[in-house]
Order: structure tokens, then C-alpha cells, then sequence
């Protein structure tokens, strides 16, 4: 793990001005799964998801330093990404909250030769990362994988932004464009 130093900690005014202005960035909604040396599913809603690069096929996750799930990715070197459907909210309310028993809680099935956590009934779209890289900046580490597998069936979207849950509202115009 690579420890990028940060500077002093941001004044409570400038860190709230933060956190509102980007709850004004709509994004989608995945849960980061893993396991652990024993065995055990570890996972945590993320809204932190990008695509770093598709040769190779590599996938970008923030998660929070001390995070359970964190700690299986850095002890497993794989992850999954589940991409949540817009019937997924209950799902993602569960992984957010932080209970012990969150796999006991919705349905799952083991996925793959790492047994990686898939969520059958709520993820539309399902990667297995084998993690690359990790970086900690303030309280969240980078978390750097590359797609070992994928798949992913058209849904509609869950999407998270100013504070809330909802879905893609696709436009009805066909063949609409943004003029510049």
C-alpha cells in the first residue's frame, strides 16, 4: 500500500461545502465485495467507481481506511464490483449501514474460483478485480484493480446523488443530441 501524505486536516466549513457539492454529482451504485483469509463475504456500498482503462480492463474503487472490506481486498488481492439495478436500494441501504450481518440479509452466491460475493437478485452487472494497487489519501484508500471477468445484463440503473436514491429516467427523444 502506497501512503500519499495529505495536507492538515480541511477546516469543518470547507469539508461540509465538500460534501454538499458533491452530493450535487448523481452516480451510480455498487456494492465492493470480498472475502476474507477464512472465508468470510465482507462488502460496502460504494458510489466510488471508475473506469481507469479498458486495456487492460482495469477498475478504479474509493473505500473508506479501516473498512472490514478494505482489509479482506488487501489480505485476498480480489474484490467484485456489483453494479445495483434500480430494485437494488433496500441492498444498498443494507451494505451502507454497516451491520455485521448484512450477507445474512439479502441473497448472494459465491462467484468464481476466488468465491467473490455476487449479489444475484440486485447487481445488473457483476467484475471480478484482481487488485493492482492501493493508495491512501486522508481517510480513503484508491483501490486499483484489473477486471478478471464481467458481466452485465441491461437494467435500469440505481443511482445516489443530493443525498438520495433514484433511477435513470431515460430521455424519450431518440437520436437527441447535445448541441455545444
Amino acid at each position: 500500500m502506497t501512503v500519499v501524505p495529505t495536507r492538515p486536516a480541511a477546516e469543518p466549513g470547507l469539508v461540509q461545502g465538500c460534501r454538499t457539492f458533491m452530493s450535487g454529482f448523481p452516480t451510480g451504485v455498487a456494492v465492493v465485495t470480498s472475502v476474507d483469509a477464512a472465508g468470510a463475504p465482507w462488502g460496502l456500498t460504494c458510489s466510488s467507481l471508475m473506469s481507469v482503462t479498458l486495456e487492460p480492463p482495469t477498475l478504479l474503487v474509493s473505500l473508506r481506511v479501516g473498512s472490514r472490506t478494505l482489509a479482506a481486498i488487501e489480505d485476498r488481492g480480489r474484490f467484485g464490483v456489483n453494479l445495483l439495478h434500480a430494485r437494488g436500494q433496500r441492498t444498498a441501504e443494507v451494505f451502507a449501514a454497516g451491520q455485521p450481518d448484512r450477507f445474512h440479509q439479502v441473497v448472494w452466491r459465491p462467484r468464481g474460483d476466488d468465491r467473490l460475493p455476487w449479489l444475484v437478485e440486485d447487481a445488473c452487472g457483476f467484475a471480478a478485480c484482481i487488485r493492482s494497487d492501493v493508495r491512501v489519501v486522508g481517510d480513503h484508500a484508491l483501490v486499483v484493480g484489473q477486471v478478471v471477468e464481467v458481466q452485465y445484463t441491461a437494467d435500469t440503473p440505481l443511482l445516489y446523488g443530493l443525498r438520495q436514491y433514484s433511477t435513470w429516467r431515460p430521455s424519450t427523444v431518440e437520436g437527441s443530441t447535445c448541441a455545444s
